[in-house]
């Protein structure tokens, strides 16, 4: 699908392009009517956190995309080096909560799975010993019209 400046993009052109369905909602929702494509639909797209990377890679011919892709580098790199000790103060505080939701839950964590391995051995148990009581009960032999026993070979 060929798209260029100035061209009227529509929910339509998005699923035709495979955008995925939040995409097209967010977009639905400021444009149900769809937009013209203008530098200010663009930079109100970006407010809206719409993927314009996933965009570009659609409608953009090859020169233009890596031309896209050298110029966009630097804020993408910005980006990253920026988001870097917010990732890590995160993980921090993620890893710290999750050793404490670990303690806390060990109790009833290691009573579940008391409770549930009898379970499932039991349950394993009944099936067992009904498969074999199946088993040893007599079938239709299809191929042959007649009443056999089931016979196992190992």
């Amino acid at each position: 699908m060929n798209i260029h400046r100035g061209d009227h993009l529509t929910v339509r052109d998005l699923r035709l392009l495979s955008a995925c369905p939040e995409q097209v909602e967010m977009f639905a929702a400021e444009w149900p009517n769809g937009v013209d494509l203008t530098e200010a639909a663009l930079l109100r797209a970006a407010v809206l956190h719409l993927d314009l990377g996933w965009f570009a890679s659609k409608v953009l011919t090859a020169p233009a995309q890596a031309e896209y892709d050298r110029v966009t580098a630097p804020a993408w790199a910005e980006y990253d080096r920026v988001r870097a000790p917010a990732w890590a103060e995160y993980d921090r505080v993620r890893a710290t909560a999750q050793a404490e939701y670990d303690r806390v839950t060990a109790p009833a964590q290691a009573e579940y799975d008391r409770v549930t391995a009898t379970a499932w051995a039991e349950y394993g148990r009944v099936r067992a010993t009904e498969l074999w009581a199946a088993l040893l009960q007599p079938r239709q032999d299809l191929t042959e019209g007649r009443l056999n026993d089931l016979s196992l070979h190992v």
